[in-house]
């Protein structure tokens, strides 16, 4: 089990994941995520307000198991396969920087406990920012045309020009974010 319990490396991950794309390359379908939100929207009935919910859901039934996968793996992963509830030692410069912003479970747990735990709900300033933040994901992903994993995934494996573009403008908005907006916050 040793093998399926440490992090693999990208020779492993990398081709398994070009793998599956050349898989759906093949089906003639495309990945993304974000594209299950409008799905789910459909099936609730949001095509009765809006065109753009106006379509033939049972087409993408297939990708909505990919969030069905991405929920079950996750859950296996987290409580039967995690060992370790750090993340990859990273560096004491990074772990210092982070605390400097307020995040004094760096290096000590996989995820920013300040903001993903039950106590960021205690929190309005925490609460606003999870707000703003999860809107502007929404707005920029549908506006993107793709979520980050649609655009860098799929759409460059497909040789797509609007998702190298979108990949680049997600690279420079993380830089952004993480220089010169969260610091501000935090």
């Amino acid at each position: 089990m040793d093998w399926i319990l440490e992090p693999w490396e990208w020779y492993i991950s990398g081709p398994l994941i070009a793998l599956v794309m050349i898989l759906l390359i093949v089906m003639g379908k495309s990945f993304g995520m974000s594209s299950n939100l409008r799905t789910l929207c459909t099936i609730c009935g949001a095509g009765k307000t809006s065109d753009f919910f106006r379509f033939d859901w049972k087409k993408q039934r297939w990708n909505l198991l990919v969030i069905a996968g991405a929920f079950i793996g996750g859950f296996i992963s987290k409580n039967y396969l995690s060992t370790d509830t750090v993340i990859t030692p990273i560096s004491t410069e990074t772990i210092s920087e982070l605390k400097q912003l307020g995040f004094m479970s760096a290096g000590k747990a996989y995820t920013a406990t300040e903001l993903y735990s039950s106590d960021v709900f205690e929190n309005p300033e925490m609460l606003m920012i999870l707000l703003i933040a999860g809107v502007l994901l929404g707005f920029g992903s549908r506006y993107a045309g793709g979520c980050t994993s649609g655009h860098a995934i799929s759409g460059l494996s497909n040789l797509q020009m609007p998702s190298l573009i979108a990949v680049i403008g997600f690279f420079i908005g993380g830089l952004i974010m993480s220089y010169l907006i969260i610091p501000q916050l935090f």
